[in-house]
This record gives C-alpha cells, structure tokens and sequence, in this order.
C-alpha cells in the first residue's frame, strides 16, 4: 500500500508547518553573510572560522541596508580592505567597528555616502596610514586608531593635529615606527616641511546692490603645497572660478537677494589638514510683500503678512486710503525674522463692524517700495439680518466712528490724499433724511386713519336719525289724506 493516505489531514498540516518555519530561519540565513549575524538595525561579524574575506554584504531580499545602524567586526584576521563600495549602501550607519582584525586599507571615498557616520574605532589593526580624507567630510565625534602600526610620516600628521585640538580630555597612546622601526610616541614626532596650510581672503566683507557682479581673490600658502578650493555652498547667483597653485579667484555674477546672508569660503588643503577665510554675502534689495492674507482670528484678531526687504523695510498700514496710526488696540507684530523675511501681522484687539475695510500694507527702504492691500471683514453691524439682507450697504456709514472703538487711528494728513470724492453728499446726511422720510410717512399715515375714523364715526349717527323719524311717521295717525263726505 502506498504511504499516502499516512500524510493526509492533520499529519500534513503539520509538515507543511514545518517546511514554512524551516524556510524562514533558512531565509534570512541566506541574506547574511557566513560568520555573521544580522537584525534590522545591526550586523556583526566576530566568528573567527571561517570568517569574511571581504567587507559584509546584505543579500539583495534581505534586509534593508539602509536602516543598518551599526556594523560590528571583530577577530577578522583575513578582513584587509575597504573599497569605495563596500559602505555605500549603508547610508543610515552611525557606529562602525573593527577590531583585532587585519585591515590594511581604507579607500578614500569609502565613506563618502555615510553622511550619519559619527563613532568609528579601528583599534589593533594592520593599518600604516591613514588619510584625513576619508572623514575630512564627516562630523566625527570619536575616531579610535589606538594599536595600529602606523609608519612615521607627513601622511598621519593629521592624527596628531586632531588630537592636539580635541577638546577630550581623554587622549590616546597613538605611536609610529620610525625609520628604525622603533616606536615613537604621536605626539613628539616632528616631521620637516610638514605643517598646517593657510588662506587669505582679499574681502573680508562684502556687500552688494542685487544685480550686481563682484570678484573675490584669495591666497593660499603651505608645505606640502595646499590645494586651493571654493566653498560656495548652494548659491544661487551664477559664479565661476580660476585658481592656480597659491592664488585663486571666484567671480559672481548678476547676484540675487537669495544669497544675502550666505558664506563663501576659500580652502586650502594638505596633508595635514585645512585653512579657510570666510567672508558672508549681503545683497541689498527693495522690498517686496510676498504674502498677505484675510484677518485670522486666535487670542486676537491678525492680519498675517511677509515681508523681505534688506536693509530692513519700514512698514505702514493704511485704513480705507488714510494712514493707520497704531495705538495698543491696533498695532504690527513681527514674529519671525529669517535675515532678509519678516513674518508678522497687524494685531487687532476686538475689533467690530467699525473696523471693516481695506487695508494697505506699505513696505519702503532706500532701495523701493511695495504695497498690497486687503479686505477685511470682523463683524456685521448690530440688528442686521444678513441672511435676508445680504447685501446691505454697509458703506453708507462712515468710517470715523472706527476711531472711537481704537482710539484715533486714522489720519488723513495733507501729505496722503483723501478717499473722499468732492460734493459727494456726506453719509450723515443721508441718515438724518432717512429718518426725516420715515417720520414725515408715518405722520401722514397717522392723519389719513384719524380723518377716516372721524368720517366713519359722522355716517353712524346720520343713519340713526333717519331710522327714528321714519318710526315716529308711522307712530301718528294718517292726516295727510282728505276724507270723502258721506251721501245723503
């Protein structure tokens, strides 16, 4: 009989069971590399036999690399190189480890993408040299070299540079072998025509009109002889650069007001490390409102703007075509400054239907000028229904009465022209015929209804007259006819 029927039902879900619990341990397996373990997050690497030739690798359906935060190496004796793309894929790593391993070699741009790199200890390794480079772009917080048998030279200059400028306190016993193959201790080595480099900028303030062009110079001096770079960072404005082995210049061109504010540095690089003169850019331009927005009601009532403009521009409100004078009911509030922008909002205190209108926002310095206007709407008039009245004219009042709720705010001086038109009727007046109308119609509808009563009430008594004299006629005995005499 063939043992089928033996793995059907309960028996086979079992081993279907199994299969997928030994497929899942087998998985992962596969994704980390032999004498290596692995998680999300981490990776370490400390079995001896066989051990890793080569920097580890995740598998392509592994884990992601990217979220790998730490690499772990230790005991790794056949471990000797570092290539350009054995770390690039782990873009989120933070700690790197490798110890009592046989690394020799580190290629320079091997941490080029590991930008979050910040803890790296390298301790009892093969290393002879090591290269600034490889962390010249990296903000390190510690770098563990200790054990390593490094070769005296200009090329670890560096290392002793760093250290004499950590601000630790806790230092490391870093030694090279001398031509003797001797010992000697980091921090006594000297090495002739092996120092620092230096950088000179020609401007060490620079301010400019937008629009304008402007040419930078810089020298630079050192041995071993210092390459000389610009650091311009994300300029906006178009540049371009000449440089030769001390003398360098950058030349900017049609400078935009973006760029008010940011650094351009001239570099020099050796060796042993770097110099770099700095100067900050500051462009000049009008003003310009970028945004301006219907009141917004929080703890008080604001008017939201943004404003840029260098030098910083003078702000002025106006109401309805009149100068706004602030007052602590009404005034402007700058919250944020971000060198050249300048966001605030005019505050308002409570304000009601007296406050509606327009208003202008002015922004002025030296170099021109902008303004922008809004409308703005608190409140309806009290009484008026604006569900049925939705177009009730609420400009046939006037705008003075808003002075009594904010305290004399507007003023129309004779250097801002008047929003009033000449011989135009005046909105009081207009209010006092309003109620004289009213009040001649009613008047007059109160003396046609008592002249109708007075009528009625005359043509009631009339009619009762003539009732009671047809009923005495008819009470007397008839008199008016002639009576016939009687024949003989």
């Amino acid at each position: 009989m063939s043992p089928w029927p033996r793995w059907h039902g309960p028996a086979m879900a079992r081993l279907w069971g199994f299969c997928w619990l030994v497929m899942g341990f087998w998985r992962p397996s596969l994704a980390c590399p032999m004498s290596c373990k692995c998680s999300a997050s981490r990776i370490w690497c400390t079995e001896p036999s066989p051990g890793i030739v080569a920097f580890p690798r995740l598998e392509p359906n592994s884990v992601d690399p990217e979220n790998i935060t730490e690499i772990f190496i230790a005991n790794q004796k056949r471990l000797e190189i570092i290539n350009e793309d054995d770390v690039e894929a782990y873009v989120g790593l933070k700690n790197l480890t490798i110890v009592d391993s046989g690394l020799k070699f580190v290629a320079y741009k091997a941490f080029l993408k590991n930008s979050n790199l910040q803890h790296v200890n390298f301790t009892r390794n093969k290393l002879t040299s090591l290269s600034r480079k490889h962390f010249r772009h990296l903000d390190l917080s510690e770098l563990i070299l200790a054990g390593n048998p490094f070769t005296c030279s200009c090329d670890i200059m560096w290392i002793k540079t760093l250290q004499e400028t950590k601000s630790s306190p806790d230092t490391q016993d870093l030694y090279c072998l001398n031509e003797s193959s001797k010992n000697t201790p980091l921090a006594n080595l000297q090495i002739p025509n092996c120092g620092l480099p230096s950088a000179r900028l020609a401007a060490p303030n620079l301010t400019v009109e937008e629009g304008n062009s402007v040419t930078l110079s810089c020298s630079v001096a050192g041995d071993p002889l210092p390459t000389l770079y610009w650091d311009v960072g994300n300029l906006v404005s178009k540049h371009m650069n000449e440089t030769s082995h001390t003398q360098g210049s950058l030349r900017i061109t049609n400078i935009s007001s973006d760029d008010s504010g940011k650094q351009i540095s001239c570099v020099a690089e050796n060796l042993v490390g770097e110099d770099q003169d700095s100067v900050n850019l500051t462009v000049h331009f009008a003003p310009t409102i970028t945004f301006l927005e219907s009141p917004t009601s929080d703890h008080h009532w604001c008017i939201p703007f943004t404003v840029r403009g260098n030098p910083k521009p003078a702000l002025q409100w106006f109401y309805n075509g009149a100068i706004l004078n602030e007052s602590k009911y009404i005034c402007t509030k700058i919250h944020v400054t971000n060198h050249t922008e300048y966001h605030g909002c005019l505050q308002l205190d409570n304000p009601t239907h007296m406050n509606n209108g327009d208003y202008t926002l002015m922004a002025k310095n030296e170099y021109g000028k902008d303004e922008r206007q809004i409308s703005a709407h608190f409140m309806g008039r009290p009484g008026i229904d604006y569900e049925t009245n939705p177009n009730y004219p609420e400009d046939l009042y006037e705008d003075w009465t808003a002075a009594t709720d904010i305290g004399d705010t507007t003023n129309k001086s004779n250097d801002i022209p008047s929003t009033d038109v000449a011989g135009e009727t005046n909105p009081e007046h207009l209010s006092v015929y309003a109620v004289v109308v009213i009040a001649s119609v009613v008047g007059f509808c109160l003396l046609v209804m008592l002249l109708l009563l007075k009528l009625a009430r005359h043509s009631k008594f009339g009619m009762k007259g003539q009732d009671a004299a047809f009923s005495e006629k008819e009470s007397k005995p008839w008199t008016g006819a002639r009576q016939k005499k009687p024949r003989l």
